[in-house]
């Protein structure tokens, strides 16, 4: 484990944070601490950075591009995928959760790519367990059920 610390005078405005932002989004940041230094016109922030340094089997950390489910879908999968992100959203909302706490995008979008919608074929989603599964599936499957385009009737 390292430490770094950063000084940044109040009267630097946002620019003062630069150096700081540059070196949080290069390294895997373990904690922050920091402390408001009241001293008239010289106050300042103090960060206390507690990372873990790159070498030893590690690589660099690096955000994972973003995923445009637009496009991996077909358009008939990312409208049942909006409609289950509706759902996720509202469901979230209800028990103060962040909407990924419920099912994150990549699990949503393995969802509307089952073959078959049911609670075990939903348990075969990494990340998705028996528990998520009692919780949620009734509500997502029936949305996912919903979604789905009506067959047409089989001509005479």
């Amino acid at each position: 484990m390292q430490y770094q610390i950063y000084t940044v005078a109040l009267s630097a405005g946002a620019s003062g944070t630069d150096e700081l932002n540059r070196f949080l989004r290069g390294h895997r940041v373990l904690a922050v601490e920091r402390r408001l230094v009241e001293a008239g016109a010289n106050s300042c922030w103090t960060f206390c950075v507690e990372y873990l340094e790159s070498g030893a089997g590690m690589t660099p950390f690096r955000a994972e591009a973003r995923v445009d489910y637009k496009e991996v879908l077909t358009p008939e999968q990312f409208a049942r995928f909006s409609r289950l992100r509706e759902l996720r959203k509202a469901l979230a909302d209800q028990e103060a959760v962040p909407p990924y706490a419920i099912f994150t995008n990549e699990q949503l979008a393995a969802l509307v790519r089952l073959e078959r919608a049911t609670k075990p074929a939903m348990a075969t989603v990494p990340g998705v367990g028996e528990a998520k599964v009692a919780k949620y599936g009734d509500r997502f499957l029936a949305a996912l059920a919903e979604s789905l385009p009506t067959p047409a009737p089989p001509s005479p």
